[in-house]
C-alpha cells in the first residue's frame, strides 16, 4: 500500500525537498502542500492522507491548532500527524502531542530517518525517542494546567495487570521487541496488549498512551535533581 503524506509548512523550498524525497521512494506519496494550519485541516478533510507532515510555527492558523483540529475529527482518525519542528523538545511539541500528534522530528533529520520516520507513524506506532520522551515528558506533560489532561488513575481501573505493565514499558519508550524481551513473551503479544491499552483507554496511537500513563499517574516524572 502507498503512504499518503501531506506536507504542511510555510517554507515552499522545504516543501519541495520533501516532495522530491517522498515521491522518490515507491511506497509513498505526497498528496497536497499547505503552507498554513488552516490548508492543512481543508486539504486533510479532502485527501485523507495517511501522514501529515506538520510545521508547528506557521502564519496564521498555526501547526499546533491545525492538529488540535485534524486529531478531533471522528473522519480522520486514521491520519496521523508527524510533527516537524526546529526545536525538538519544547512546549508546542508537548501540546501537539496532548492533541493527539504521533511524534515529532527535527528539521535537520536526514532524509533516511525521515522516511523511517513516515513509515513508523503510517504503521500506527509513536516516534518518541526514550531520550526525547522522558525529558518532554518531565518538563512538560507531567505539568498541571498545560493543554488538554487526557486520563486520571481511575480511568487505568479497566486494564488488566499486564496491560498496565506494558503501558509503563512504552511510556518509558521502550519499543515492543525490548518490552517483550523484559516480560519474555513475543513481540506481538506486546502489540497486542499495547492496542488492547489504547482502545480501553480511548488512545488515538502510542504517543497518547505515553501522555496517559504520566498524566494519570501509572509512571511518574523524574524530580529535577534526576534530570
Amino acid at each position: 500500500m502507498t503512504i499518503r503524506v501531506l506536507l504542511a509548512d510555510d517554507q515552499a523550498l522545504l516543501r519541495a525537498t520533501f516532495r522530491i524525497l517522498i515521491d522518490s521512494c515507491d511506497d509513498m506519496e505526497v498528496v497536497g502542500e499547505a503552507t498554513d494550519g488552516a490548508a492543512a485541516v481543508d486539504l486533510a478533510r479532502v485527501h485523507r492522507p495517511d501522514v501529515i507532515l506538520m510545521d508547528i510555527r506557521m502564519p496564521g492558523t498555526d501547526g499546533l491548532a491545525a492538529t488540535s483540529v485534524i486529531c478531533a475529527d471522528s473522519e480522520l482518525a486514521d491520519t496521523r500527524v508527524l510533527i516537524l519542528t526546529t526545536f525538538e523538545i519544547d512546549e508546542y511539541v508537548a501540546q501537539a502531542l496532548r492533541s493527539g500528534a504521533s511524534g515529532f522530528l527535527g528539521k535537520d533529520v536526514t532524509a533516511e530517518a525521515l522516511l523511517a520516520g513516515i513509515r513508523t507513524v503510517a504503521a500506527g506506532d509513536s516516534l518518541l525517542s526514550p531520550g526525547a520522551t522522558r525529558t518532554l515528558i518531565t518538563r512538560f506533560l507531567s505539568a498541571p494546567g498545560l493543554g488538554t489532561r487526557l486520563a486520571a488513575a481511575d480511568d487505568l481501573n479497566g486494564l488488566t495487570t499486564r496491560e498496565r505493565e506494558v503501558m509503563m514499558w512504552v511510556a518509558e519508550g521502550h519499543s515492543n521487541d525490548e518490552i517483550a524481551q523484559k516480560l519474555f513473551v513475543s513481540p506481538l503479544t506486546v502489540r497486542t496488549h499495547v492496542h488492547r491499552a489504547m482502545t480501553k483507554l480511548g488512545a488515538r496511537d502510542r504517543a497518547q498512551l505515553v501522555v496517559m500513563a504520566y498524566q494519570s499517574g501509572l509512571v511518574q516524572a523524574l524530580p529535577p535533581e534526576e534530570r
